[in-house]
């Protein structure tokens, strides 16, 4: 990389850094899910998810899930 740190835009920086952590984080921890198979009832499940949430539906509050859970 020839040139200076002082001549980049904060945008162009911000972008570096995001891009440096995230590779090195990859390095470090890699993807666990590498290599893994979605299973078919887990990816229709997510594509009713997103189509759902695109129409503008949302799930329960977090408050509902955690007295469901006994979490209180």
């Amino acid at each position: 990389m020839n040139g200076s740190i002082a001549k980049l835009s904060l945008e162009d920086f911000k972008r570096i850094i995001e891009e440096v952590v995230e590779e090195k984080l990859l390095e470090m921890f890699g993807d666990p899910d590498h290599g893994q198979v979605m299973r078919a009832s887990v990816r229709r499940r997510l594509a009713k998810q997103l189509k759902a949430v695109a129409a503008g539906e949302r799930g329960k509050p977090l408050e509902r899930v955690v007295r469901e859970l006994g979490l209180e």
